[in-house]
């Protein structure tokens, strides 16, 4: 009974849960600052009003929310007007408060009212190069094409961001690429590039003295900030969704420039800042926990936490992969014609960008580790389908026809002389999955997922380098263990004479 007791407690520390209390709202919130912030300021209220409260940070971008919104993986996360209007409803609807709650309606989504403040997206550019070049709106832009832009990538792709501003102002650079919003900054300032796309309300602006370009034609929308819920969620639960309203025209721009400046520059924990003005503006207790808060797990435990996330999430994806791959590797050695078309499959499979693929699997599995380690699944497959089938058909043909007039059946042959002989092609194969699967584990944090890719992109968004650190050292020391630890079952199952490069 104690043996299953402990077996049960390690399960849980491994998919995480033994971190997690048992919560009746989840809120997420998106992969930059003010999202997060915002997302501890609503799971703060409803925790005052006495019910339980999940945050789920940083799972990507508007996507990603909206799909996990309506698929019921959350209940609630903040959004902006201009964003809902042209990224979501494609457009189509005006950003006045009336028509989006009504275009929203239709798709079972609440509005919440307006938070108090509008974060716009914006053009910007270091102070010194705009005055050097006399540059004060987005029009003067059009005169110097050859400045060179860093635009994040969301923006590159939002039918109210790039594609549409450069039409609009006639833009033409020489150069633009794409890059996660948290970096524009630093590479703005390690000249890297000269323009870039900023959120009026980021505590960067002044911070690394930026001018902010006067949008002169009035092409961007207004970005009103507000929660957005399901419907189902405040018919079910109106307390919680009446707790978290409470934040209504409660937050100015001012007050939010304030708010993620003490995040960003300072250093202090989105919990904590959203405790301390919650507690500042509605007078209440301030929450035992949150995450990075006085209370919250020191460096070691996450690291245990992070450690047992990825290793959950490799570990089963490596198995059910071998499970599959080994049995398709087989039949493409003895099927040719089949055989190429396996190996074509899995090789197109393995070419999906990982980021899209993680996207494509939220549809069938939510957010959180399943889609991730669905993902992880498909990229296993091609390394060890392929060293499966280069190992069997390999194999010496006098040594197959020995087997043969021994009178050995097919599947006796397979299991006792086939396998056996192509093991360290086979092993190899795994090996290639399991190092990849480490690394492309990180990815799993941008839908939820954990693992070490959580301090990866907390610490690129809050510029912490010893947080980027705690994830990526470990990550790749798990990379290499998993490559020594191959190396030994092949020592130990293949004898020396076929082990490769003996």
């Amino acid at each position: 009974m104690k043996r299953e007791a402990l077996a049960t407690l390690a399960l849980c520390s491994m998919l995480g849960c033994a971190s997690e209390p048992a919560a009746s709202v989840t809120v997420g919130s998106k992969k930059f600052t003010e999202s997060v912030v915002l997302g501890e300021l609503a799971s703060h209220m409803i925790e005052d009003a006495g019910m339980g409260a999940r945050h789920r940070p940083e799972l990507g971008g508007t996507r990603i929310l909206w799909k996990a919104l309506r698929m019921g993986e959350i209940d609630v996360y903040p959004d902006y007007s201009g964003t809902l209007a042209v990224e979501i409803l494609g457009g189509r609807v005006a950003t006045d408060h009336a028509a989006l709650s009504q275009a929203l309606a239709k798709q079972g989504v609440v509005l919440g009212k307006p938070l108090g403040f509008e974060n716009t997206y914006a053009i910007g550019m270091r102070e010194e190069n705009a005055a050097r070049l006399g540059i004060r709106s987005i029009s003067d832009l059009k005169a110097h094409p050859e400045l060179r832009y860093g635009l994040t990538a969301e923006f590159l792709d939002r039918k109210d961001g790039w594609p549409g501003l450069s039409r609009a102002y006639g833009l033409t650079p020489r150069e633009v690429r794409g890059l996660d919003h948290d970096l524009a900054y630093r590479g703005l300032e390690a000249a890297s590039f000269e323009v870039t796309d900023v959120y009026t309300t980021d505590a960067d602006i002044d911070y690394y003295k930026l001018r902010v370009l006067e949008d002169d034609r009035g092409y961007f929308p207004e970005y009103r900030a507000m929660m957005v819920y399901r419907a189902d969620f405040v018919r079910a639960q109106p307390e919680a969704h009446a707790a978290i309203e409470r934040l209504a025209n409660r937050i100015d721009a001012t007050t939010m420039r304030r708010l993620n400046y003490q995040v960003k520059l300072e250093k202090r924990s989105e919990a904590a800042v959203a405790a301390g003005f919650v507690a500042e503006h509605f007078e209440t207790r301030p929450r035992a926990a949150g995450p990075g808060s006085a209370h919250s797990p020191g460096r070691g435990e996450r690291l245990l936490r992070h450690g047992s996330q990825h290793l959950t999430l490799v570990a089963i994806s490596l198995l059910a992969a071998i499970a599959v791959a080994l049995p398709l590797g087989i039949v493409a050695a003895r099927r040719r014609r089949l055989g190429q078309l396996i190996i074509g499959v899995v090789g197109v499979l393995q070419t999906i960008p990982s980021l899209a693929l993680l996207v494509f699997m939220i549809p069938l599995f939510g957010i959180g580790a399943s889609p991730a380690i669905a993902a992880l699944f498909v990229y296993s497959l091609l390394p060890i389908v392929r060293n499966t089938h280069a190992g069997l058909s390999q194999l010496p043909l006098a040594t197959l026809e020995s087997a043969s007039a021994m009178g050995l059946s097919d599947t006796a042959r397979l299991c006792l002389v086939e396998l056996p002989l192509a093991a360290p092609s086979i092993l190899a194969g795994i090996k290639t999955a399991a190092v990849i699967n480490v690394g492309t584990a990180t990815l799993g944090a941008l839908i939820g997922a954990g693992g070490f890719g959580q301090p990866i992109l907390t610490g690129i968004r809050l510029d912490d380098h010893a947080l980027i650190l705690e994830g990526a050292i470990p990550a790749a020391v798990l990379a290499v263990v998993a490559s020594l630890l191959f190396d030994g079952l092949e020592r130990l199952l293949v004898s020396p004479g076929l082990r490769i490069g003996r």
